[in-house]
């Protein structure tokens, strides 16, 4: 299975703070050792929300809303898992360093796979999908 771990922003990731040489060579030691287990599909750092924009759809019309943006719940950072469980990937999180300085949420989520879903997903649909995740290596 597939998870995408969030990592949350906090003030300082907002503010374009960057982590010390310690957090970033500790982190490098992680990612290293998810690149080993075969667990690291892709994983990035995130630009503050004000040098960000966002689309809002309504119907037909598009507004674009610059950043930066204020609510809870910004995103810094993510890592993109193959794991074989939910409890794999809880597992791999808990022995991450702490990726910001003081307290901060990371998030795990499923990705969607094929086969949640069912008929919905055609033989065409599927044929479609395929060629296209061979065309982005990620097949």
């Amino acid at each position: 299975m597939k998870v995408m771990i969030l990592i949350k922003a906090s003030a300082e990731s907002e503010a374009g703070v960057l982590p010390d040489a310690a957090l970033l060579s500790a982190m490098t030691a992680y990612n290293e050792a998810l690149a080993q287990a075969g667990v690291l599909l892709a994983g990035e750092g995130l630009q503050p929300t004000s040098k960000g924009a966002r689309v809002r759809f309504s119907g037909a019309e598009r507004t674009v809303i610059p950043g930066p943006f204020h609510e809870s719940g910004l995103i810094a950072g993510f890592w993109l898992w193959q794991v074989d469980s939910m409890d794999a990937a809880v597992e791999w999180l808990q022995r991450c360093p702490n990726p910001m300085p003081g307290e901060t949420e990371v998030e795990i989520r499923r990705l969607y796979e094929a086969e949640d879903f069912g008929d919905l997903l055609t033989p065409e649909l599927r044929e479609r999908e395929d060629k296209l995740r061979q065309a982005t290596g990620d097949a």
